[in-house]
């Protein structure tokens, strides 16, 4: 455990039923959980990994293979806790306490001793199959492997382990610390009591759970995604500004942002990715990724994350 000390942290102050599970009762056969590795010190793993530690107070362990990351995450930690304080959401002594429950480590080997893990990696079939397959060796038996996926098959990634059976999704909706929903996605072979498990820790962090059959893009973003696609279509044509896109969607449809500026939000990458996976393996043309999609990332405009995408950050 990254020692931290309280005084330090004042300083920095300065085969399922496919419904919504969040009312069920708690099933006898979750298995109990105490520790919880994080894999990937980005937007997502941040969130997931600052929920876990300041909802359901249990013991995080934040892995990336870049330490300039993972030490970049921590300031990101502790300036989401100073927030909380300053909005009076939770205490002082709650965000010394929520802090102290942090560890870093820069290898998978050390989260041997975890008994939930959820991988956060990017959006990439090779990339996740290869920490699934080391996980699989690294950890516990009874440990449970789960990945936040946003679009790839569960049975595909289950299928680089021998334990298919304790793999499951578990897609958070970004930014984690503010999105009520989790989608939980069973592989083929995900047995009852995994589910049981992984939706027990999701309500405990305060969520709402779907359960969702293992689809491309499951329910989310094979709605969502096609919704943004088309708008950059519609951009690439020219058929209007992207400003009057979003402003359509907004005051005509009252969503709470245009497609164009949730997509920069998402990151470009991250669509493009879901899109192109939609597309393979449905083989359905309506998925077809716009060309000014791939542009834009081709060019390195993420988004907002990297200063440009479809709108100038910068």
């Amino acid at each position: 455990m990254l020692a931290i000390k309280n005084q330090a942290l004042r300083s920095s102050f300065k085969g399922t039923s496919y419904r919504a599970l969040s009312t069920s009762p708690v099933s006898k056969t979750a298995n109990p959980i105490k520790c919880v590795g994080v894999i990937g010190s980005g937007q997502m793993g941040l969130g997931i990994a600052y929920v876990t530690a300041n909802v359901t107070k249990l013991p995080v362990v934040l892995m990336d293979i870049n330490k300039e990351q993972t030490e970049k995450g921590l300031k990101f930690i502790d300036r989401l806790l100073l927030k909380d304080v300053a909005k009076q959401k939770i205490t002082q002594e709650h965000a010394e306490e929520t802090r102290a429950r942090f560890s870093t480590t820069n290898t998978l080997e050390s989260l041997s001793d975890a008994d939930f893990l959820i991988e956060a990696a990017s959006e990439n079939l090779n990339i996740k199959s290869a920490i699934f397959r080391n996980l699989d060796t690294i950890c516990k038996p009874e440990a449970i492997l789960a990945t936040n996926t946003s679009s790839i098959s569960i049975t595909k990634i289950a299928a680089a382990t021998k334990r298919p059976e304790k793999v499951i999704g578990m897609h958070f909706m970004n930014p984690v610390p503010v999105m009520k929903l989790v989608e939980i996605i069973p592989g083929l072979a995900t047995c009852p009591e995994v589910l049981e498990t992984t939706r027990t820790l999701a309500t405990s962090m305060g969520k709402t759970c779907t359960v969702v059959k293992d689809i491309p893009g499951f329910v989310a973003n094979r709605l969502l995604m096609p919704y943004i696609n088309e708008a950059v279509m519609l951009l690439e044509c020219e058929f209007a500004s992207a400003e009057d896109i979003d402003i359509t969607m907004k005051l005509g449809t009252n969503m709470p942002m245009g497609p164009l500026t949730l997509a920069d939000f998402i990151g470009l990458d991250t669509c493009l990715a879901i899109m192109k996976v939609l597309h393979e393996n449905t083989g359905d043309s309506k998925y077809r990724p716009a060309v000014l999609l791939q542009k834009y990332v081709d060019a390195g405009w993420m988004g907002k994350k990297s200063g440009r995408g479809i709108y100038n950050y910068k």
